[in-house]
């Protein structure tokens, strides 16, 4: 997934989203050196310096230590952190049951399809990156949405005019639905690494969808945002705007559709969803969008098939890795841009001295250096099943070092930066390219949760429909909406992130 990843809604959930799962018996804390990078990262800014490259800032010391952090939430027996109390309740009550983080995780993603139905859903995709703690090892769970068969590089081109149809009309329609992933990568995490069924991790989130939820200011600000169109089409209209209008802060959101369709995920198992009626009325919704007949919105027809379905496949990927001044930061390698993006920014920090006192001019750099890494992640990253992704090269500390070249100790890089080149061959020193591409608005519309148990086994999930309320489509009777992830690749070719066949 190309894109970054957002309170509390009910009286009886804990303070905030993020909490320990406390155990009866104290555990010695267990010390670890490893990382799991998602989809951001910060400057350390506490460790010893590096030997630095010749543009070294000397900071200035500022007046006394920073003021110490407060925790959120202090604990032993595992963690979990959502952007919901209800979903970090149900991975705490799997954790403290004995479910590892794996089993939290997948819990907590089931019960945010609930309460977070605009950005997660089964009807998108993931990434999952998972530090094994028994093994020392770091896996990567690839859910990401696939392209239909029938989609072409210019699929999303108007012919009349060879540019790319409005974005608008290629978001609200089937054409911009990928294969979802979301139940396969909870099926193939679980077989992997769980020691739930997923039958059981569903039960808290049917009984949620069912009772329903306390409407807060942030979903109703959500359902606002999309009024215009869920109000085109009739099962989304019917779900998410009851009475005909938005539900009013407070008022209490049920979901028995989705509640069903758990029940019976939870009876028949994943493959009714890609082999089975509920694929076939996936593909059905995709191919013929259940549009009001009064609507005067453009919604195109997708070209998803039951077939796309039933050859979709989760997989098991390599983590990305760096160093960053002794710490080893693993993330999600390509199709996804967050272990990449994230590990060359570091690996561009690598080679300044950042003081702690000094925030100012540390900020400065990782901001130059995201610029950096950013630029390059335009240019560079796809899914490395269908292009040439340097992967190695743009992880290398020698294009790290000369990316670092170009940033100035006193002045900001005016955005968007030319991409470097990651051939290989790196002087200490190269001017900048000038080929530049615009930078992509990047909004909040996708969710990450956290989980760590007591074993020290640790989840970074990202979970996505792509935009806020996906397709805005709505699976008749099935209570979930469909992604437009697709709308997320290059809607015209030859980028390396253009649509493929199965991509």
């Amino acid at each position: 997934m190309f894109r970054s990843p957002s309170s509390s809604k009910a009286p009886t959930a804990p303070t905030g989203s993020t909490a320990p799962a406390t155990s009866r018996r104290p555990r010695r804390p267990r010390r670890t050196a490893v990382l799991v990078a998602a989809v951001a990262a910060a400057a350390s800014l506490t460790v010893p310096a590096v030997p630095a490259i010749a543009r070294t800032l000397a900071s200035v010391p500022a007046p006394g230590p920073p003021p110490a952090k407060q925790p959120v939430a202090t604990g032993y027996g595992g963690a979990v952190s959502t952007v919901d109390p209800y979903a970090s309740r149900i991975a705490l009550d799997v954790l403290k049951d004995g479910g590892n983080a794996m089993d939290a995780a997948v819990a907590a993603g089931a019960a945010l399809g609930v309460t977070e139905p605009f950005v997660a859903a089964i009807g998108g995709g993931g990434y999952m990156t998972y530090y094994d703690a028994k093994t020392r090892r770091v896996h990567a769970v690839d859910g990401r949405e696939f392209a239909p068969r029938r989609m072409k590089a210019d699929t999303f081109v108007d012919p009349a005019t060879g540019k790319a149809i409005p974005f608008d009309q290629a978001v609200t329609s089937g054409l911009g639905v990928g294969v979802p992933g979301t139940l396969a990568q909870w099926d193939l995490a679980l077989r992997r690494f769980g020691s739930r069924d997923l039958d059981d991790l569903l039960r808290p989130s049917i009984k949620l969808a069912d009772r329903g939820f306390v409407v807060d200011q942030e979903f109703r600000d959500q359902t606002l945002v999309n009024e215009a169109r869920f109000r085109d089409i009739v099962p989304t209209r019917k779900l998410f705007l009851p009475d005909g209008k938005p539900p009013e802060v407070g008022a209490t959101f049920r979901n028995p559709d989705l509640a069903d369709t758990y029940r019976e995920l939870a009876k028949r198992g994943t493959k009714w969803f890609y082999e089975g009626r509920l694929g076939e009325e996936v593909a059905r919704t995709v191919a013929k969008p259940p549009v009001d007949h009064a609507a005067t919105r453009i919604v195109r027809p997708g070209l998803m098939e039951a077939r796309d379905l039933a050859a979709y496949r989760a997989l098991m990927r390599k983590a990305t890795h760096v160093s960053y001044r002794g710490t080893d930061v693993y993330g999600m390698p390509p199709s996804s841009s967050g272990g990449s993006t994230v590990g060359e920014a570091l690996s561009i920090l690598s080679n300044f001295r950042l003081d702690r006192r000094d925030p100012v001019t540390a900020l400065h750099y990782y901001l130059e250096a995201s610029k950096l890494a950013y630029a390059d992640r335009g240019r560079y990253l796809g899914d490395a099943d269908k292009v040439d992704v340097p992967l190695e090269e743009i992880l290398s500390s020698g294009f790290a070092r000369e990316r670092a070249c170009l940033i100035k100790p006193d002045e900001a890089a005016a955005a968007p930066v030319p991409p470097g080149s990651p051939d290989g061959s790196y002087e200490p020193c190269v001017p900048p390219g000038t080929q530049t591409r615009a930078l992509a608005f990047e909004g909040p519309q996708t969710t990450h949760l956290n989980v760590a148990d007591k074993w020290g086994n640790v989840v970074a999930y990202t979970i996505s429909i792509e935009q806020f309320g996906g397709s805005a489509l709505t699976v008749p009777g099935r209570g979930f909406l469909l992604n437009n992830e697709l709308t997320d690749f290059s809607l015209q070719p030859p980028p390396p992130g253009a649509f493929g066949s199965g991509g």
